[in-house]
């Protein structure tokens, strides 16, 4: 099993950070990426075109090797909704169509069809909240509902943000396939800790940024888009998206066709000098320990608290993913618990009326002793 890398990270032994989910923190190999990405944007006669498209092409190959993808059909962008915007633009949704999306699920994938829905003539089927968690059957469910309009496009989170459930993404993948449906997914809880490979699964859109669980800065994320989607519009008109758009040639405007593949979605000012490399090395960081002892030392981890939580009358999700702990409480969680926690150096997430609990690969055996000391003596 892969062991604790906490010695990687700046955490101090008496604080214990259960919130991946919510902020990673950096690595201090991710740290030392930004520090030289700012020592050069204040000399900035030192970043030259080639510096710069090393950082595209690092960036682009890092986060290709998180889901098996093409680094040409991976585009650099800022966050998930803009890379649903762009599957909003580019993502041919019938009138008279359904758009599949989870109850409760994060909010990127499903406001921009929501927003596009009337101007386009389909609806939103919003798929409930199962009550035995199991997202994937209740997806199914939906997508083979009889007596249902056409489907278009399925677009859903594959771990759900606040519980934590997993959905089966290959049987998603089957059961749109057969209905004739595309599919999006915003992978954001799952690029990097679960195995992903967009060559077999083949989804339309996949999505994920890097602040979070492939320990990288705020305000990076990336977009793979299928080949077949790849000569769409994008959202936004760049000289870097097209041909030939040059301040150093006459004419400036040579040849406005635009570029082939994903990287004509990228983002305007996506020569991030900074946030580029650090996202980049948080992602090598990831697949060089690989998502199967990824997955197994944070499953390992949630395992042994929901052990320690036996009999304190907490809910426990059957069907969820390994590194996602989301507790429920019959009574309502209790007010200032969260707080209470981070008062003792315990830091979880509150979600939609459930406790959630996010390890990574710095959490510890002594992490879980202090956080079921510290619950126990305020639940």
């Amino acid at each position: 099993m892969l062991p604790c890398q906490r010695a990687e990270f700046d955490i101090p032994r008496d604080v214990t950070y259960l919130n991946a989910a919510s902020w990673s923190p950096l690595p201090r190999a991710v740290q030392e990426a930004g520090a030289r990405g700012i020592a050069l944007k204040a000399r900035p006669w030192g970043i030259t075109a080639e510096h710069m498209a090393g950082q595209f092409t690092r960036a682009r190959a890092a986060a290709a090797r998180l889901i098996n993808a093409e680094p040409a059909d991976v585009a650099l962008i800022p966050s998930i909704s803009y890379g649903v915007a762009v599957a909003g633009r580019i993502l041919p949704v019938a009138a008279g169509s359904r758009v599949l999306v989870l109850g409760d699920d994060h909010s990127s994938p499903v406001l921009e069809w929501l927003q596009r829905a009337p101007e386009g003539g389909y609806s939103v089927e919003t798929v409930a909240r199962p009550a035995d968690g199991d997202w994937t059957a209740a997806i199914l469910a939906a997508i083979g509902r009889p007596g249902a309009a056409a489907l278009s496009l399925v677009s859903i989170s594959s771990v759900h943000w606040a519980d934590g459930g997993l959905v089966d993404l290959a049987a998603v993948d089957a059961a749109r396939r057969q209905a004739g449906a595309m599919l999006l997914v915003d992978a954001t809880h799952h690029a990097g800790v679960l195995p992903l490979d967009v060559a077999a699964l083949d989804p339309d859109i996949l999505i994920f940024p890097t602040y979070k669980w492939v320990l990288g800065p705020y305000g990076r994320a990336f977009l793979y888009v299928a080949p077949r989607w790849q000569g769409g519009v994008p959202l936004e008109q760049t000289g870097a998206g097209r041909r030939r758009v040059s301040s150093e040639a006459t004419p400036y405007l040579a040849d406005l066709d635009f570029t082939d593949g994903a990287k004509r979605f990228d983002m305007g000012e996506r020569d991030h000098l900074i946030g580029l490399e650090m996202a980049a090395v948080g992602m090598e960081m990831m697949a060089d320990w690989g998502c199967e002892a990824i997955a197994a030392r944070l499953g390992w981890l949630n395992d042994m608290l929901v052990d320690g939580l036996a009999g304190s009358g907490v809910e426990v999700p059957d069907k969820r993913a390994p590194h996602v702990l989301s507790l429920g409480f019959p009574g309502g969680m209790p007010a200032g618990l969260v707080e209470a926690l981070a008062a003792e150096g315990v830091h979880v997430a509150p979600r939609l009326g459930r406790l959630r609990i996010s390890p990574h690969v710095y959490n510890d055996e002594a992490d879980v002793a202090a956080f079921l000391r510290v619950f126990r003596g305020l639940v």
